[in-house]
């Protein structure tokens, strides 16, 4: 079974400092510092997990499962140590081995013995890690098991005992730069109202059997996750609980984190990183540093990022806006080191590309390592739209200055001239009529051209001019003939596609309701869809398909009325009945 690189099984809707300079008014980035981590020798939990800061996943690897493919079914090469020393020269001090010991790699009870090739496999990353100056948190991260703790406590005990005790076995002379984390985020489906009480379950044992072990296993880094790794008070404070119980130093919690849910998807028509999204975030990490590092409890955030950040969709923006997401990456850097969290980024190939060792968006990773020492200056977005038909005026957009200077507008090694071409009141950045005439050219449809905002430092906030004109929606009828549908594949008959003359603007967001006002489609409360899981914009084919998924909660023979909101053309409204598996548009 093949997982893409956003996919998660687990439910995540709840969901120190890095060296860097920024040279230059450019904001040319150089390669973060590197930063040593701990020695072997006795440290505090504290100091250990502030040096793994920042640290990367090699998600979708050694956790891949199903099919023939092993450590590769998943669609990442096999990992390397040239990969985990490239990880290293990027600035990352520590490494998440997320690792599924079950299926075809643990036998059956009473033993449950983990195959000696995997056991081995493991080793070899691990050592590599080491060898290369990063520190390594190994995990167990199968679920699927452990889910039937409620139901199969004596059983799913014994399997995880004896699987977490062969592995403590295993690497027992290990130096302090390994570290060991319980479970990757526990659930337990059938008995929800004493779900942090299994967690801890499954915690308590884990510690129990990896310190019996001995060795250097007596005071190694122990990490311990909160139910789901969601951090929501209670359950931070069931975990706190647990913590206080074991009442041991070297132990460390640690949660998840994927942003506000509406903005990390793209649903409920949160498309930019506003003050809730903002607010999300910085709630988050406030209450998890009360609730742990201020009494003195590191804390791992094992996995980050945005759950709708996905390289194989083919389609940018993403979810959500470009510019809109480099603010959240930013942000997210910047409130962990203001709460002295540990950052773990998700990456099970979207960021990185393993086959090419070359990360797939430079500038996104530029905003990540910014925001562990800069808060850069930014602008309430990232574009300005100017309709071809119309005559061009001045348009302004609002300086976000983060503290900095704002130092003025370059195309390229040309600066701007205050006055003629730009003026600012305040923090209202607004160009003139004529500078926007200048820079569109020929008005194709598109981006004409890209200015960059320059502040005191950190790096330039990038503006780009786009020539649009609202967009065309043509009628379609089709038949989806019940192709299999996994939900992140690409779009096949399946799916069905509206022709769009797109002429420049990109779609925002798009709502369905029915003729009585009520919602339509998944996501019943509220009007607007989630992006790719039930329409995607296709700007090369000239098409927005919506899938199978979105079809599914549609009420047969009922006309729904679908409005596109795009960034600069407003909204376009566009009305289908499905009857059966045939779709017609029923009104212009």
């Amino acid at each position: 079974m093949k997982r893409p690189p956003w996919k998660k099984f687990a439910a995540l809707a709840a969901g120190l400092a890095l060296s860097a300079s920024l040279a230059g008014p450019a904001g040319a980035q150089t390669t973060p510092e590197r930063r040593s981590s701990p020695p072997d020798h006795a440290v505090t939990a504290m100091e250990q997990v502030a040096a793994m800061q920042p640290g990367w996943n090699v998600g979708n690897s050694l956790d891949a499962f199903g099919g023939t493919g092993g450590e590769t079914a998943w669609g990442n090469p096999l990992i390397t140590e040239e990969l985990l020393q490239t990880i290293k020269a990027e600035g990352y001090n520590s490494i998440r081995l997320p690792v599924a010991w079950d299926y075809e790699h643990t036998g059956p009870g009473p033993d449950y013995t983990i195959a000696p090739e995997r056991m081995e496999r493991v080793a070899q990353v691990v050592d590599w890690a080491i060898a290369n100056d990063l520190q390594v948190l190994v995990n167990i991260h199968d679920q699927m098991f452990t889910k039937e703790l409620p139901d199969d406590r004596e059983n799913v005990l014994a399997k995880f005992n004896a699987m977490w005790g062969q592995i403590a076995e295993r690497f027992k002379d290990y130096p302090s730069e390994l570290s060991f984390e319980s479970i990757n985020e526990p659930q337990f489906p059938t008995d929800v109202a004493n779900q942090d009480a299994h967690t801890a379950t499954l915690n308590v044992n884990f510690y129990e059997t990896v310190r019996a072990t001995g060795g250097k296993n007596s005071d190694r880094l122990l990490v311990l996750p909160t139910w789901v790794t969601n951090s929501e008070q209670p359950h931070l404070d069931a975990l706190k609980a647990t913590i206080d119980e074991l009442d041991d130093d070297m132990i460390a919690a640690t949660v998840h984190f994927y942003g506000f849910y509406p903005f990390s998807v793209n649903v409920a028509g949160v498309t930019t990183y506003d003050e809730a999204t903002q607010q999300d975030l910085e709630n988050t990490f406030q209450r998890t540093n009360d609730t742990f590092v201020d009494n003195g409890v590191p804390v791992i955030v094992g996995e980050w990022g945005v759950l709708g950040y996905d390289y194989t969709r083919g389609t940018v923006p993403n979810s959500p806006q470009y510019g809109e997401l480099l603010k959240f990456f930013q942000a997210t850097a910047h409130q962990a080191v203001e709460e002295q969290l540990t950052l773990m980024l998700w990456d099970a190939g979207s960021y990185l590309n393993r086959h090419t060792l070359e990360w797939r968006d430079p500038l996104l990773k530029a905003y990540m390592d910014s925001g562990f020492t800069t808060l850069s200056g930014t602008a309430s977005f990232d574009s300005i739209y100017l309709e071809k038909a119309g005559a061009i005026a001045d348009e302004s957009l609002t300086l976000n200055r983060n503290g900095l200077d704002f130092e003025g507008l370059w195309q390229g090694d040309t600066a701007l001239t205050e006055g003629a071409d730009y003026t600012v009141s305040g923090d209202t950045l607004t160009l003139t009529a004529a500078a926007l005439t200048r820079l569109a050219g020929d008005r194709a449809y598109g981006t004409n051209a890209t200015i960059e905002a320059r502040f005191s430092d950190g790096l330039p906030w990038a503006i780009h001019i786009i020539t649009y004109d609202k967009a065309q929606l043509s009628d379609a009828s089709g038949t989806m003939d019940g192709a299999p549908w996994s939900g992140w594949e690409p779009c096949n008959s399946s799916c069905f596609a509206i022709p769009t003359e797109f002429n420049g603007d990109q779609v925002a967001t798009m709502e369905a309701k029915y003729a009585d006002g009520t919602n339509a489609g998944p996501h019943t409360w509220t009007s607007y869809k989630e992006f790719w899981a039930t329409y995607r914009p296709d700007y090369d084919a000239g098409t927005i398909s919506l899938t199978p998924d979105f079809f599914n909660e549609v009420r047969d023979g009922e006309p729904v009325t679908l409005t596109f909101h795009f960034w600069g053309g407003g909204t376009i409204d566009y009305t289908i009945t499905k009857t059966g598996t045939t779709v017609t548009r029923t009104s212009a």
